[in-house]
């Protein structure tokens, strides 16, 4: 079954290791071994962080002669805020009426209750 991609990409962003590899590529491309240099894991353990994060689309691997830099592709991250955006739309739209509501009850003539008397308590027998 073929994974859509944008749920691929938050499957990818899941991880907190593989977060940290689109930081580290987000500042230029490089190779796997520096990549893997700031963790505390085998090269084959960040080599396999890195098939997830081409598998969505998020890292890009070249060639130039015995060199395979790592780069990161911001598309699917743009993707991935496009959709959050509609959602941060509609929740700007509830939060403004709930201020409007709320200045409506501030505005409004504040009705004071009578106030409450106190009834007498019965002397039991």
């Amino acid at each position: 079954m073929l994974e859509d991609p944008l749920s691929a990409t938050f499957a990818a962003l899941a991880d907190p290791t593989r977060r940290a590899i689109l930081s580290r590529l987000s500042k230029g491309e490089t190779s796997v071994s520096d990549i893997a240099k700031p963790f505390a894991m085998s090269l084959p353990a960040v080599t396999k962080h890195l098939k997830v994060l081409q598998r969505a689309g998020l890292v890009s691997q070249g060639r130039r002669a015995q060199w395979r830099p790592c780069r990161l592709d911001p598309r699917p991250l743009r993707e991935v805020a496009d959709w959050v955006e509609q959602y941060r739309q509609m929740w700007e739209q509830q939060l403004d009426r709930l201020e409007d509501f709320l200045r409506e009850l501030q505005e409004a003539p504040a009705k004071a209750a009578p106030p409450k008397q106190a009834v007498p308590k019965r002397k039991s027998k």
